[in-house]
This record gives structure tokens, sequence and C-alpha cells, in this order.
């Protein structure tokens, strides 16, 4: 299996945001006396937009739509980043330059368009995507394959010919569902549980040994297999 692409998640393999997504829907539902736990957050890891804020709408019992709910936590999302609190993970800026430079490389991310392109503006890295997908403009979140498949699409590839770096559970499932070679980068605050990390052919402890094991597969050191382990 020739591998001719990559695709990135944002949260959590790019960039140190997933606690200010949490953040955020704490405080949003804290306004209205509501306690946002740790199994809601987990229950929300991976969904798109509009299927977070449905999820929080109803959860907090505010009167506001999702789509208001969205643009309240998007706006704190935006907030953050552009105050510095989104900062990129040690290693990434080098991962992304250095595969973009041999490969195509996407971006399949569950934040909102405004979120990875205001990312992407904050961190100089827009050039170096030939392709961003958020799961907002696919029919299913993640674990759903939906939005790793669109990404591939955009490169002109099947899931098959890519790779794909993730750090949660969802994400690693979603990947794995649409066919890619998955890199998994472990969330230290967000562990992906043990059935979904069956589902990485690679496991990595940070970002230089991430890119390291791609340069490896993408000039054919390492072989990618298949569901069933065939080259």
């Amino acid at each position: 299996m020739a591998l001719a692409a990559v695709v990135f998640d944002m949260d959590g393999v790019l960039v140190d945001s997933e606690h200010l997504w949490e953040e955020n829907w704490v405080a949003y539902a804290a306004r209205h006396q509501v306690e946002w736990t740790d199994s809601d957050t987990a229950t929300v890891q991976g969904m798109s937009a509009p299927e977070w804020a449905a999820y929080l709408a109803e959860r907090s019992g505010t009167p506001e739509t999702p789509v208001d709910v969205e643009r309240a936590v998007v706006d704190g999302m935006i907030a953050a980043i552009e105050a510095g609190h989104a900062p990129l993970l040690p290693g990434a800026d080098a991962m992304v330059r250095e595969v973009s430079a041999r490969v195509p490389i996407a971006m399949a991310s569950s934040a909102a368009r405004r979120v990875i392109d205001a990312i992407l503006h904050t961190h100089d890295l827009e050039r170096e995507f030939t392709a961003t997908v958020s799961s907002a403009e696919v029919a299913r979140g993640k674990p759903s394959p939906d939005v790793y498949v669109e990404a591939a699409a955009r490169l002109g590839l099947s899931g098959a010919d890519c790779l794909g770096v993730e750090d949660s559970s969802n994400g690693i499932r979603a990947a794995a569902a649409a066919g890619l070679t998955v890199v998994a980068l472990p969330n230290p605050t967000y562990p992906p549980k043990p059935d979904a990390l069956e589902l990485a052919t690679a496991v990595a402890k940070d970002n230089d040994e991430v890119r390291r094991t791609l340069l490896a597969y993408l000039a054919g050191e390492l072989v990618a297999t298949d569901a069933g382990g065939r080259p």
C-alpha cells in the first residue's frame, strides 16, 4: 500500500487546545447553573460543532438555539487563540513543514471552520495545507469516518492512500474507519481507550517521533498494512 499524503487532526496534535474547549463548555454550562462534568467532555469529544452545540444546549437548559450556543463557545475559543493560549505543541511546526515538503497534507478537524482558520493563520501554517476540513462540513462528526473521507477526497485520494495522525479515541476510530494508516499521539489529559488505540498502526510519544514515523512510511522504510495485516 503506497502512501501519498498525510491527514492531521488539529486539537491535541498540532496545538495545545483541548483544554480550551472544555473550559468554554464548562463556562457556558455554569452560566446556566449546570455543572459540566468529565463525562460530558468525553461524550462530545470528536463531535462536530453543530453536534456538541446541540448537546450543550440541551445539557445546560438554555433558551438559546444551538447556533447561538456554538457562536458563544467559538467566540471564546477565538479570543483564547488571539490571546496566545493555543500554542503549537512541541515539534508540530517542524513536523508539518517537513512532511508538507514531501507530500500533500490535509487537516480533518472537529473544530469549527473559524477556529481552524484562526489557528493556521496565527501559526503561519496556512500555505502548508492543501486542504482543510471541519467536521461541520460533512454529514457526521468523529467517530464516523466522514471528515477523513472528505479530506482525502479533497487531495484526490482515498483513505487507503493516506496516513493519519490522531490523539483521541473518536479521532483514531474515524481515521481507521476511513481506511487511513493511523499514527496515534495519545493525549495525556484525555488518553484514548485501549480498543481505539489498537486501531493505530503506530503509537508515538511526541510530535518528533510522529514526524520520524511519517517520514519513514513515506520513504518506504515502514510498510503500511490493511485491516487484515496485509501489505
